[in-house]
């Protein structure tokens, strides 16, 4: 029977270390429990473990191999919040973790998600806690993530946490679906509007330039200036000039756009510049306040009510924010509350939210139910995100028909007005 060395935490908090014979780890890992210790590591003492062990321990290996799988890129939010859901409900059930973890394991898809989980399972199995477990995949498990379930696990209440972290995801990820969603008519239109603008100037505007210069008509100044547009679209040089057809530029527009402000965002300044310009765009900017509030109040909160230190708690919220105005006022409240302050008085001076979030903040320090206030605000703000995602919508899209409505009519007056002077000059001959 192979022997196993571990350390574990006694009543008092204090490290213990001793070894014992098991037939598994599992099996170690409860007789440790039965000792009335917490089990922080537990492995097999590789001097006095056998050729059977050691066979077993290659044997996972091979397993855990096999079953991984290549993949790339994040795990879906979605896959996420299931998993967290259907982990919470099995550890509320009284399933042993360990088990739990195998079950979870053995129903995934092959993916990102199962190649991770196949590692947490081993190195639960190996003694190690779930968080640091988790912590070693960020890529999955988050440093907001991980720190609930730390929190879960010292506190004895991991399917409590569990559960409001799922509650947290899933109503963080309905939020960004419902921005995304707006946002998928207005792009379809303003795409479908360049496309049929760019083919009528690269087929239709052509030709009525060849029809103007057989009838020799003078061209009023709108008229020249859009067959100049059309030749550039149309990518046809000036005699002794090559040009780069300008619906090269019209295609490739967007994502040179996109990869540039990616490279800007990569630096300090260019975050900040970036994040203070876009609160400063009308309607755009106010929407963009509320879903940063929303978002840094209900991961404040949830963190709180989770039972992890204020202290850690604002710096996971900080580090999370995704806005750099924010991350600097967090900054400030961080130093707050290590000096002994408060929580609302940075935030107020800071002035990155409205009067009234500040002042529930306050009271709920007050009272001592800063988590239950918090949570109160993210929802409020999620409300208020949708209201003025409805009214953006309903300002951008008479502003889009006016927009193009101009251009079709800018179009067709620049082609009207040499007709005019063409049919003038026919009646008057």
């Amino acid at each position: 029977m192979p022997t196993y060395v571990y350390e574990a935490l006694n009543a008092a908090g204090k490290t213990e270390k001793g070894r014992l014979e098991a037939s598994s780890s599992d099996e170690a890992i409860s007789e440790i429990r039965k000792q009335g210790f917490f089990p922080t590591s537990v492995r097999e003492d590789s001097v006095g473990g056998s050729e059977k062990s050691k066979k077993d321990k290659q044997a996972k290996k091979e397993k855990k191999k096999k079953g991984m799988s290549i993949s790339f890129g994040k795990v879906k939010t979605k896959n996420l919040c299931q998993f967290t859901r259907q982990l919470s409900t099995l550890q509320d059930a009284g399933l042993p973790l360990l088990r739990s973890l195998q079950i979870l394991e053995q129903q995934q898809k092959p993916g990102k998600l199962k190649s991770i989980l196949l590692e947490v399972v081993e190195d639960v199995e190996s003694g190690s806690s779930l968080s640091d477990s988790m912590s070693k995949h960020p890529k999955a498990f988050d440093r907001l993530y991980s720190k609930m379930v730390a929190a879960g696990e010292i506190g004895g209440v991991l399917d409590v946490i569990l559960q409001r972290l799922a509650n947290f995801m899933e109503k963080a990820e309905r939020l960004k679906a419902r921005i995304k969603g707006a946002m998928i008519y207005p792009i379809c239109v303003i795409v479908v509007a360049v496309l049929i603008v760019t083919g009528i100037m690269y087929f239709v505007i052509p030709k009525f330039e060849d029809i103007f210069s057989d009838f020799e008509v003078e061209l009023p100044g709108l008229t020249l200036w859009l067959i100049e547009t059309s030749l550039w679209v149309a990518g046809t040089p000036k005699e002794g000039e090559q040009a780069i057809p300008g619906f090269i530029w019209i295609v490739t527009s967007p994502f040179l756009i996109f990869f540039f402000m990616k490279l800007i965002r990569r630096t300090v300044p260019g975050r900040a510049a970036t994040d203070i310009i876009r609160m400063k765009i009308p309607v755009i900017g106010p929407l963009v306040m509320k879903t940063s509030v929303a978002r840094f109040t209900r991961t404040l909160g949830t963190l709180v009510a989770a039972g992890v230190p204020i202290l850690e708690a604002v710096l996971i919220t900080r580090d999370t924010s995704g806005n750099y105005v924010y991350e600097k006022a967090l900054t400030g409240v961080h130093d707050s509350i290590r000096e002994g302050e408060t929580v609302a008085d940075p935030l107020r001076e800071a002035k990155v939210c409205d009067s009234i979030v500040v002042n529930m903040i306050e009271v709920g320090e007050e009272t001592g139910d800063l988590d239950v206030m918090l949570v109160k605000i993210a929802d409020n703000y999620d409300e208020e995100v949708d209201v003025a995602v409805t009214a953006m919508l309903s300002l951008l899209e008479p502003a889009l028909v006016v927009v193009l409505g101009g251009i079709v009519g800018t179009i067709v007056l620049a082609l009207f007005m040499p007709l005019v002077k063409m049919i003038e000059s026919v009646s008057q001959d």
